[in-house]
């Protein structure tokens, strides 16, 4: 923000970080898509590189401009260090009380994904939740939810002692916008925003799989991808006139776009949802490092402020469950989601927040946004857990 200058470095940045990946990354490239499969199916190990890679990478995304996430990071680091830990110290303890089988370590990496989640959100019983939800929306483990807690837990308060403080969002009371507990024309307006919240989830998800699809049809050479996104990106910049739409878009100076302004009542771009939606699947899909939750969290707010001012309702209450709606359908993960929205804003509008989440998370379609095999779901505690590889499949040193 201060150096606006630095946007020109974007894509080479990109270039830098595409070709790290290229040379070391290995199956790191596939992100948090790598964790959850590990998770699906153990088989191929998460290597320790992915924690440095996808933290240098997305420093490199957030200096220059690059409109992503922080929450990629996160679980990518968790999941790495977790199982990192899993093979590096408990498989060199020779006792069999550390002889990890499947399952075990399934639950190991849920609490790195727990942690990760929890603490760079400052929603610690949303980390544990996420991390089971997240795996499967039809079946939990719910015997991981206390290693999940406490994983989370921790997390939280090392980056607390670490002195970080998180964003503060206002509590929603509904008294204080004269609505009794369950107003009728209230919950009328909060479905149709739920429902709109669901269909830009889906829009979200198809644009980001079709910027990743296309980049790699018509650019071959893996660093070239990023150099080419961070060109169109500093393109997006000067035609539509502003710089709002870059990075996390958390906060911003006054009179400017963010996820924080969009709280206020203050009239924000109608479209502006749609702007950082464009900038964000343009980012992430050219092989950006970061993550979209935060990005989500951004388009959510500003349509649920958009939606607010257009049905006359309440703008802090929409903006809220424009937050965790659109990311739960897009995550399909609405029950994490809803216990984001009272953890960030309060338990006095949870009606509201969990007819939000769940309406949204029906209208978003099968897509999600982290697994690469829908049909693993299904497929939960079939042959694969029976296989004769299934107690000790190979993994890599890192």
């Amino acid at each position: 923000m201060a150096h606006p200058w630095l946007l020109w470095l974007l894509p080479a940045g990109g270039a830098l970080v595409g070709w790290l990946y290229s040379r070391w990354g290995n199956s790191s490239d596939k992100g948090t898509h790598l964790i959850i499969d590990e998770m699906h199916q153990p088989g191929g190990g998460i290597p320790t590189r992915m924690a440095p890679l996808v933290l240098f990478g997305t420093l490199v995304t957030h200096l220059f401009g690059g409109s992503a996430g922080r929450e990629g990071t996160a679980l990518q680091m968790g999941g790495s260090l977790a199982s990192a830990f899993e093979r590096r110290v408990l498989r060199r303890l020779h006792f069999k009380v550390v002889q990890l089988k499947q399952v075990e370590r399934r639950e190991l990496l849920q609490a790195g994904i727990a942690a990760g989640f929890g603490a760079v959100f400052g929603t610690p019983i949303t980390g544990a939740v996420f991390a089971l939800e997240v795996l499967s929306v039809r079946r939990f483990g719910w015997v991981a939810i206390f290693p999940c807690l406490l994983a989370a837990f921790i997390g939280d308060w090392s980056v607390a002692l670490w002195g970080v403080h998180h964003t503060i969002y206002p509590r929603i009371v509904l008294s204080q916008f004269g609505l009794p507990p369950l107003d009728a024309p209230t919950l009328l307006k909060v479905l149709a925003a739920a429902a709109a919240f669901g269909i830009t989830a889906r829009l979200f998800l198809a644009c980001a799989h079709g910027v990743s699809t296309y980049s790699k049809r018509w650019i071959s050479v893996p660093w070239m991808r990023p150099v080419v996104g961070g060109c169109i990106v500093i393109a997006l910049v000067y035609a539509v006139g502003s710089s709002d739409y870059l990075g996390l878009g958390v906060i911003g100076p006054p009179g400017h776009v963010s996820i924080v302004s969009s709280f206020e009542d203050a009239e924000i771009p109608r479209f502006g949802w749609l702007l950082k939606l464009i900038f964000t699947t343009v980012t992430v899909g050219s092989g950006f490092k970061g993550g979209e939750v935060t990005p989500l969290f951004f388009v959510g707010a500003t349509l649920g402020n958009a939606i607010a001012t257009l049905l006359h309702a309440p703008v802090p209450l929409f903006a809220a469950l424009g937050f965790v709606a659109v990311f739960g359908a897009a995550a399909k993960t609405p029950i994490a989601c809803t216990i984001m929205g009272f953890e960030l804003f309060g338990v006095d509008a949870a009606f509201y927040i969990a007819v939000a989440c769940g309406l949204a998370f029906l209208c978003s379609g099968r897509q999600s946004l982290y697994s690469t095999h829908p049909a693993a779901t299904a497929r939960e505690g079939s042959v694969r857990e029976n296989s004769p590889n299934a107690e000790n499949p190979p993994q890599p040193e890192g």
